[in-house]
């Protein structure tokens, strides 16, 4: 069939007239981190950054949004704009803050896209302390009065306060009796250990590696059924003391509610080609991080259990409002 001119001329209009749509992205991303430079959970951010602009092709901005405990960073990654150029590295307090009376926000205000990390607790005291076995120094904690110790490394009934104060509970000690001193998070924490300003520092072996290995920093025991890989002559908590007291943070990547389902699935995508890199890998286990991958409603899923598991443990050791 033969067009006509004015016909061929309309189709011609038709198809130039509108100007396609930009496929995403077409602009840089900021990746919101809750926690400051220098942590793992910055650390881990940083390098799916890195992956994320290979695989979208755009820069990925990591933004470090600190303070309450989490709750500001969390807040800025809830309340951006769900159009895929915010996004964020959510952690375990997404479980925790609102147990705790900080904010409403929960798992359920974010579109989860993958889970990317976990990584147990550790005990970590000056490379000078006279505790040789974390079993001394429970035993000194039930033998002096309250607040004779104190313990920091991320915000008050952030992850690492519960990872302590469930491992206290579970040794029959008032939690309250190890003073916990909020801060931005474990690395700010570890420093606070060498000054001498507090006792006790229970974050990930990972964060306190670089110490560790120096030697300005022991572990005493691992919050997990197994040991680390990274340090595998410390002792877990249970070969130590008997408990089965475990906890581990978790780290997973979480856009705002309502993200439109084809930037879901491109960001998802490309979250599992990162996590299936040898890039990836080869970073995780340099540094002894735990890399974990659940995709988008597994991620969510996981986040459900945790909150009512979480929940349970707060309530029993007097934390949750």
């Amino acid at each position: 069939m033969k067009l006509t001119k004015s016909i061929l001329t309309a189709i011609l209009l038709s198809t130039t007239a509108v100007p396609a749509l930009a496929d995403y992205p077409d602009r840089p991303i900021a990746l919101y981190v809750a926690w400051g430079a220098g942590g793992g959970t910055d650390a881990v951010a940083r390098v799916i950054a890195v992956g994320l602009e290979k695989e979208l092709g755009q820069p990925v901005n990591v933004v470090n949004r600190t303070g309450g405990s989490g709750v500001v960073g969390h807040s800025a990654m809830a309340d951006a704009e769900p159009d895929g150029y915010t996004i964020g590295l959510a952690t375990t307090e997404v479980n925790l803050m609102h147990w705790l009376g900080l904010t409403e926000l929960n798992y359920q205000v974010y579109t989860p896209l993958a889970l990317m990390n976990t990584d147990p607790a550790g005990v970590q005291v000056a490379a000078d302390s006279k505790y040789k076995t974390v079993g001394e120094l429970l035993q000194a904690i039930k033998d002096s009065p309250a607040a004779t110790f104190s313990a920091t490394g991320s915000g008050q009934g952030s992850s690492w306060h519960v990872a302590i104060a469930g491992m206290l509970n579970a040794e029959g000690i008032d939690a309250s009796k190890v003073t916990w001193v909020p801060s931005d998070g474990a690395a700010s924490g570890l420093q606070e250990l060498l000054a001498g300003g507090t006792d006790i520092v229970p974050s990930s072996l990972v964060e306190a590696r670089a110490l560790i290995e120096a030697g300005r920093v022991k572990s005493l025991a691992y919050m997990s059924h197994e040991r680390s890989k990274l340090f595998d002559n410390v002792p877990t908590l249970k070969e130590e003391t008997g408990s089965d007291w475990e906890f581990g943070a978790w780290r997973g990547i979480v856009a705002p509610k309502g993200l439109p389902d084809d930037i879901r699935v491109r960001l998802i995508s490309a979250l599992d080609a990162i996590y299936k890199s040898e890039d990836y890998h080869k970073f995780m286990g340099a540094q002894g991080f735990g890399a974990r991958f659940l995709p988008g409603e597994e991620f969510g899923n996981f986040m459900a259990t945790n909150d009512v598991n979480f929940g349970e443990t707060m309530k029993a050791i007097g934390l949750a409002k």
